[in-house]
Formats: structure tokens, sequence, C-alpha cells
């Protein structure tokens, strides 16, 4: 399997992995500019950057960035030294190495943010529509619930909404959301079957207050509410009133 078949078999897997590129090889080294591997999660190499010395040090390398989401691009040099880290640049001394100096550039790959959405009203339609847009993969919600789950917005207004939020709480969902009216929202957080901290992680009304009034303002103040979760940023909650949106009222 060359390369970028098992590059496009990772894509299709969402597995994420490193691509390891040779952009520029000194004499005498066994690899050349072109040559490319791929590092996958489990420390596995498939493709060429250069003998075992280079390769190894590619592995640790790529396991590093699949860790940080980094891409960076790697001098591997002969001589005994220690690493050294500036910005967009790794330099490691490998004394095994055949004499040349490598640069490969590594670039970590991501498969896109899984987001599933449940409902089929204007809200729900928007958060597939703009999910889309910002590149997202988007999937109805099943039983089991994706590994790779991002998020879950339940917006079905009032149909099916405590199991779901039950399975992924359970199922530890980084971003879990309900589009319901403030009123309605607490209580149907305050009917699940789970522990209080549990129920905090519940988003409702979903969404950062941006005053969203349409379906697709409401879909676009959540996805930038599941982007402030995942930068750590504060998470004031939407406060779009329910008769704009469709939601079932309490």
């Amino acid at each position: 399997m060359s390369v970028l078949t098992k590059v496009d078999s990772l894509r299709s897997g969402r597995t994420p992995f490193v691509l390891a590129t040779v952009v520029r090889a000194e004499r005498p080294t066994s690899a050349k500019p072109g040559d490319r591997a791929v590092v996958m999660p489990d420390g596995t190499m498939e493709g060429f950057v250069g003998g075992s010395c280079a390769e190894s040090t590619v592995r640790s390398q790529g396991m590093r960035l699949l860790a940080t989401g980094e891409s960076t691009l790697l001098r591997i040099t002969p001589t005994e030294t220690s690493e050294t880290v500036t910005e967009g640049l790794v330099t490691v001394g490998n004394p095994c190495l055949s004499g040349g100096t490598l640069e490969i550039f590594l670039e970590a790959m991501f498969p896109p943010k899984l987001v599933c959405v449940h409902g089929d009203g204007p809200v729900a339609r928007a958060l597939l529509d703009v999910g889309r847009a910002l590149g997202h993969d988007l999937c109805a919600p099943a039983d089991p619930l994706p590994d790779d789950l991002a998020a879950l917005v339940v917006a079905s207004h009032g149909h099916g909404e405590e199991p779901l939020l039950e399975n992924a709480l359970r199922a530890g969902v980084p971003y879990i959301g309900l589009v319901a009216s403030r009123r309605r929202g607490a209580a149907v957080v305050a009917s699940l079957n789970v522990d209080d901290e549990q129920r905090t992680r519940v988003h409702t009304p979903a969404g950062l207050d941006i005053g969203a009034r349409t379906p697709a303002e409401i879909a676009l103040s959540i996805y930038a509410q599941l982007v402030a979760e995942r930068a750590g940023a504060g998470t004031s909650r939407s406060a779009a009133p329910a008769e704009t949106t469709g939601h079932c009222c309490a």
C-alpha cells in the first residue's frame, strides 16, 4: 500500500496520524526529498523517511505531535547534541545517522470534529448546515455513540431527549447541548437519571449568549460554545427566546 493510499484509508477511518515528508536530505543519507511515511497512534509506521535511526526519531517526535496536535519541521543531525526546540523547528542529534542531515516536515492530521444532532426541526437542520460549512462530520445519534464523538446537540422539541442525554453523559461526550427554553431545559436536566455533577455538563439553553434569534444564528451560537469549550474559554449560555427557535416551551 502506498503512503498516499494509507493516508486516504486513515482519513476515511477517522484515525489521527502524522504525515512525515522529507524536504531536505544532505548526503550521505538513504532518504531523499519527497520520501514520505505515516506515524499512527500505536507507534507503527508505514513508508520511508530514512533508515532505522531516522525512523526511530520520526516515530518518537510523531507520537509527541499526536499528543499536542501541532506540526513542526524536524531536523536530524549526525552530531550528538541535546534536543533543541524553537518556533516551528525541532533539532535532534542522532549519532547513529549515516552521516548526513535530514529535514522532515511532520504534519499532525486529525479527523474532522464529529457532531451528532438529534431532531428534524429548523434549529436541527441549521445545525447540520452550519456544521458542514465549518468542516465537521455530522451524524445522527446511534447506540452506542461513536468513541470519538465531540458533541451531541439535542434539538428535538421534547422528543426522546432524556435517554439521549443520559447516554451521552455516561459516555463522557465532551460537549452536550439541549436546545430548549431555560425553564424547560432545567426541568429536563433535573429529570435525568444521573448524578448532580453530570447534570452540570448539559448546556441548556445551548449556545453562547450572542443575541441569537434565527435558527442559523442559534446554530452558530452553539458551535461557538463548542469552540469556546475546547479552548477553555467562558461558557455563557444562550438567552434566545424559545418562541423564536421552535423549542418546546415549559
